[in-house]
């Protein structure tokens, strides 16, 4: 009897080491796989300001949406992002503007500020499309494909959010590459919270695009038309 509990407990201890084990060997595939995906793997896929020109032309940037006050001023992060989106668009890198954004209250409406940003600085009304479901990366990228017929773009967002916003669209086979609209410094605690939020933002995205491939909220069709002639310029 004293001999098969033994055996039961040798037992137990392999199977309990074989566990360990294997939670350590994840976690080190895990952190690695996080840290190429933000740091290295789609370096050659990212430009920045001064890239313009080496930047190959799309069709399209998708610009996704970052908050805006109450009394209607844009939050910094959106500003950048509009701004570089402007001009990716002045310098006929895109023919269509994207802007997807939050629009799920009546009395917010992110798609449409951003419209209203852009119009400002001269961007015809016509190069301009309005996402308004697009109230996290992934929605945007999957409304981007499914509603708006995108297949290839550039997606203008801040550098420490390219990486996740690539992975997304690459996930849902969208070829894009990423223009990073960073024109302030992130300093201090606000760049460290930018980034480590993105380590759970990625694990989100890993568990949506191969467990679960959840729906947003869809619609009619309505595909972006791109006249011919990317790389011409537009001022």
């Amino acid at each position: 009897m004293h001999s098969a509990l033994g055996r039961s407990a040798n037992r137990s201890r392999r199977w309990l080491g074989v566990i360990l084990v294997g939670g350590v060997l994840a976690g080190v595939l895990g952190l690695g796989w996080t840290l190429w995906t933000l740091k290295g793997r789609y370096r050659g896929l990212i430009y920045g300001h001064g890239d313009e020109r080496s930047m190959p032309a799309q069709p399209v940037a998708v610009v996704f949406g970052a908050g805006y006050w109450p009394n209607g001023v844009l939050s910094t992060i959106l500003r950048e992002r509009l701004d570089a989106a402007v001009q990716l668009y002045r310098e006929g890198r895109v023919k269509k503007l994207l802007f997807s954004g939050d629009n799920s209250r009546v009395d917010y409406n992110e798609p449409a500020k951003m419209m209203e940003y852009a119009l400002s600085q001269g961007v015809p009304r016509d190069a301009i499309v309005l996402d308004y479901a697009g109230r996290r990366t992934y929605d945007t990228c999957y409304r981007a494909g499914a509603i708006f017929g995108v297949s290839d773009a550039v997606l203008v967002t801040q550098y420490y959010h390219l990486p996740r916003a690539l992975t997304t669209c690459e996930g849902l086979g969208l070829h894009a590459v990423g223009y990073a609209a960073n024109r302030y410094p992130y300093r201090g605690i606000y760049l460290i919270l930018y980034r480590l939020r993105e380590i759970p933002a990625l694990w989100r995205t890993w568990w949506d695009l191969h467990i679960i491939r959840p729906k947003p909220i869809l619609g009619e069709p309505l595909p972006i038309v791109v006249e011919s002639g990317l790389g011409d310029g537009n001022s």
